[in-house]
């Protein structure tokens, strides 16, 4: 897929998918444009609808109707996170030129010795993992409690070819609104989720606003700390955003090849 820098998108040849990635900070989101080299900061208003930051914003490939990436900040935690990729997608609605695909990105923590630092995860679960209410039988779901879902599934070939191309990991990716500081909740987590890979803090609010509006979701996590005790010495952010670099750079031809409609 040939790709150009124009006005601070990503414009694809003709036909390709229209993809919003979210990342919930700027250096995450810096390091996903970086895979497709450098771009200018685009129009806020054009992307989120005048919230947030966004690395991309072109009326002109817009104004055509091409696809491309759109990279955007959404903010920590599953809430802001959940609602500005729902301003996204809305804005984008009313343009006219909705996304094929949004794609949760960023570093997390990973669950040893599955996810080492390092090494790149492809949810094929998002779960909420902390939603729920708390008994003296143990943790219980929203969705045991009978008042929703705490899962959601990406498409499960977009899954295949993402850990095929990017050497990835494919394991359930946890969404919580306090990260784990504790080797017990990790432990506990993990047997609630034996096949949770990775722990980060966005995931199912981006998936919730995608699935409202009818588009598949995909989470990708470069993992920069192991789940359990707050050890900041054994933080890798870097190597964490370097991987992130490196897997999205080879996900261009996944992006252009995946159809959803095939799904």
């Amino acid at each position: 897929m040939e790709l150009q820098a124009r006005e601070g998108r990503l414009i694809a040849a003709a036909g390709v998918s229209r993809v919003l990635v979210a990342t919930a900070v700027p250096v995450e989101r810096d390091a996903v444009v970086s895979a497709f080299g450098g771009l200018s900061p685009g129009s806020d208003a054009e992307v989120l609808g005048a919230v947030g930051r966004a690395h991309v914003g072109s009326s002109d490939s817009a104004a055509h109707g091409s696809g491309g990436v759109d990279v955007i900040v959404v903010g920590v935690g599953p809430g802001l996170a959940g609602a500005s990729t729902g301003s996204a997608l809305t804005a984008a609605s009313l343009q006219g030129h909705p996304y094929d695909l949004v794609v949760s990105a960023g570093i997390g923590g990973g669950f040893l010795p599955d996810a080492p630092v390092g090494s790149l995860v492809v949810a094929d679960e998002i779960v909420a993992a902390d939603l729920g209410a708390e008994t003296e039988d143990g943790f219980l779901s929203v969705t045991e409690l009978g008042f929703g879902t705490v899962r959601h599934q990406p498409p499960g070939d977009l899954v295949r070819l993402v850990a095929d191309a990017a050497g990835a990991r494919p394991g359930a990716v946890l969404t919580v609104s306090t990260a784990t500081g504790t080797a017990s909740r990790a432990a506990a987590l993990r047997e609630r989720h034996p096949t949770a890979l990775a722990e980060a803090m966005e995931g199912f609010g981006v998936a919730e606003a995608a699935v409202a509006h009818g588009v598949p979701v995909l989470e990708v996590r470069a993992i920069s700390n192991p789940v359990g005790p707050r050890d900041r010495a054994a933080w890798r952010i870097g190597d964490a955003l370097a991987a992130l670099t490196g897997g999205f750079g080879k996900l261009v031809p996944v992006l252009e090849s995946w159809n959803r409609h095939d799904s």
